[in-house]
């Protein structure tokens, strides 16, 4: 990393933490001269007079470290201006993440960072108002008729549009960024239904330099890697688990959480299989979240061995399906099923994703995903000594350079290892 760029991340990590960091006044200055050049820093009354005073009126919600508000700027620009809560820690250290990623990222699949106002005790973020909010609004929806607002062909944008922007944090931003928290309502959807990636409190950036980080585990339940959850190894291969259950929610029009085993012949072999390998999970606080993702891949892969992926499908959407938006359905089911791999070696990935998005389905040849199943606990890795998946038998789709892994000897403190990419960036498939 260069000089410029660690006196750049140094600043701003003064700016929001405090007088109580080691930086010196020239990092500060370097950092103004940056965010002036660049016209990053925004005055707090300008925000103020944006918003009407913070007004009830203007707010749309409630975000991870505080309110957002909806706002015009003097240049006539429409903003959502996120407020951190006085008083967060760890809101803080999330904003601080948030602000030092995004404002060196741009793409139109992550959502754009205006800049940002810190005046004591009040600090900012501006980013790009995004009209449609975030996607989980429509497919969670129990209205039907805001559902079908997102029809398949909709839908399928909002996959290439999320692949796109993961792929460019993957492989095509100033280092690998990744994002740790990958879901639907951080899935923003502008006028167009162009989607955006949003919500960097959690990401991890890695320089090119650096291989390993000490962090806790953050995420949201039922998204999260296994292998990160239970054993601290990240990688982008975390991103990729992510996506591919966002995918599988975005074909079924449901959460993950919001499964339960069928009523069908093989719902006594779905329970035993389960039973027989809870036990893994109990070094998880959530076990009945994890069961609910569990049952929802495990579901997702029955329906697609037998060769009914499209019974998968949102009920909403089936009336106007076609038989080439078939085809389309059961290669996201696919993919969603090779994403969310149990061995993070056989995800493909988000390049070859992207790829095979981008194709015809009858002409790109995918892997054949295996059955679900649950990494062995570390008092098995530990006796065997290496890690093996159930029912794991068919070859990696894109194996990672340099992976490693790490088990934690704490349940808060965790060892992490990021990984290095080495295929060859494809600007086209980005845009």
């Amino acid at each position: 990393m260069g000089k410029s760029r660690r006196k750049f991340f140094r600043g701003l990590g003064k700016l929001f933490c405090g007088a109580g960091g080691h930086q010196d006044g020239n990092d500060q200055e370097a950092l103004e001269a940056i965010t002036a050049t660049e016209q990053r820093v925004f005055r707090y009354d300008k925000l103020a007079a944006a918003t009407g005073n913070f007004s009830s009126k203007h707010k749309l919600g409630e975000g991870g470290f505080g309110p957002v508000y909806k706002g015009r700027l003097e240049d006539g620009r429409e903003v959502a201006v996120k407020q951190l809560g006085r008083g967060s820690r760890q809101g803080a250290r999330e904003f601080e993440n948030e602000a030092l990623l995004l404002l060196r990222v741009q793409h139109k699949n992550v959502v754009k960072l205006h800049g940002y106002c810190a005046d004591g005790d009040d600090k900012l973020l501006v980013y790009e108002y995004v009209s449609n909010q975030s996607l989980d609004k429509f497919l969670f929806s129990r209205e039907e008729g805001r559902k079908a607002e997102l029809d398949w062909a909709r839908r399928y944008q909002v996959i290439l549009g999320v692949a796109r922007g993961l792929l460019y944090l993957h492989e095509s931003a100033h280092t690998t960024i990744i994002h740790r928290d990958i879901k639907a309502s951080n899935i923003l959807l502008d006028g167009r239904w162009t989607p955006k990636i949003a919500d960097f409190g959690m990401a991890r950036l890695y320089p090119e330099n650096q291989t390993h980080v000490n962090t806790r585990v953050a995420g949201t339940n039922g998204y999260m890697a296994p292998e990160y959850v239970m054993h601290g190894v990240l990688s982008v291969k975390a991103d990729v688990f992510s996506f591919g259950v966002l995918l599988l929610e975005i074909v079924a029009g449901r959460k993950n959480t919001a499964f339960a085993p069928l009523p069908d012949p093989d719902a006594g072999n779905l329970l035993e299989w389960v039973y027989d390998t809870i036990f893994n999970w109990y070094l998880m606080e959530s076990h009945s979240v994890f069961f609910n993702q569990i049952v929802f891949v495990y579901q997702a892969w029955k329906l697609y061995e037998k060769g009914k992926s499209v019974e998968l499908l949102d009920r909403a959407l089936s009336p106007a399906i076609t038989a080439a938006d078939e085809e389309q359905v059961g290669m996201c089911v696919q993919l969603g099923l090779l994403c969310t791999q149990t061995d993070p070696k056989h995800r493909p990935d988000m390049k070859i994703v992207l790829v095979a998005l981008s194709k015809k389905p009858a002409t790109m040849a995918l892997e054949q995903p295996t059955k679900p199943g649950i990494p062995e606990t570390r008092r098995r890795r530990r006796s065997h000594g290496t890690t093996t998946t159930r029912g794991s038998t068919t070859t990696p789709v894109a194996a990672v350079s340099g992976d490693k892994s790490s088990s934690a000897s704490s349940s808060a403190t965790i060892t992490t290892t990021a990984t290095t990419t080495t295929t060859t960036h494809s600007s086209n498939l980005l845009h």
